[in-house]
């Protein structure tokens, strides 16, 4: 009995598998077409067919490392919360366990941030991506600036609203320690601990940053 056909759309997708297999092995500097089509069981020529030059395929893993790196999800179980702060808290949490879950996306980021040096379309894209990332934060972090201008609400019970952090101030720190969580995954896997990392970040956020010394 033959086998079933193939769609070129479902044969792209396993090619930017097979990709991205060889990326997190070897590093995206090892990433070629012949490597590919070795490690997906195809030939030179059916990756040629989809991706006509190594920089297509660059440009394609690109786009899906950064879709899991910084792309904010809101799972349905949270868009029940009705407090800011609560939904901040919830969302740490939920980013930095997701990142450090498998440690390969954000060393592949670490990697394509490190070819933006070299390259300025590698890094108006990535630049772009966390700019983003941080206007996903913003939302959550303007409705909690909110929440504390508001002369009648009760005194805030949340480190975030006490720490009288601006809305691009909070996402840019919620950002970086879901980010800086995800690198300490690469770094240690095995020793990190996410539960620590939220409780550090939470800590932080409820401790005003000392005012800039005056410049003579």
């Amino acid at each position: 009995m033959p086998g079933r056909k193939v769609s070129e759309e479902d044969r792209r997708e396993d090619i930017l598998r097979a990709a991205y297999d060889v990326a997190s092995r070897h590093g995206v500097e090892a990433l070629t077409l012949r490597a590919v089509a070795a490690r997906g069981a195809v030939s030179h020529g059916t990756v040629l067919f989809h991706f006509k030059r190594r920089n297509e395929l660059l440009a394609s893993l690109l786009n899906r490392v950064l879709d899991a790196t910084t792309v904010l999800r809101i799972p349905r179980l949270l868009e029940s919360l009705t407090g800011s702060a609560e939904l901040m808290a919830a969302l740490l949490r939920t980013e930095m366990e997701r990142l450090s879950s498998d440690p390969r996306h954000f060393r592949l980021f670490l990697e394509y941030w490190a070819l933006g040096v070299r390259y300025a379309p590698i890094r108006r894209k990535v630049s772009a991506a966390i700019d983003g990332y941080r206007a996903g934060f913003r939302t959550v972090a303007a409705a909690i600036a909110e929440e504390e201008r508001d002369p009648l609400a009760p005194a805030p019970a949340s480190p975030y609203a006490s720490a009288g952090e601006t809305p691009d101030g909070l996402a840019a720190l919620a950002v970086s320690f879901v980010h800086g969580c995800a690198l300490q995954a690469v770094i240690d896997p095995k020793g990190f601990d996410v539960q620590q990392h939220v409780d550090a970040a939470a800590r932080f956020l409820a401790v005003r940053a000392p005012p800039e010394p005056a410049r003579r």
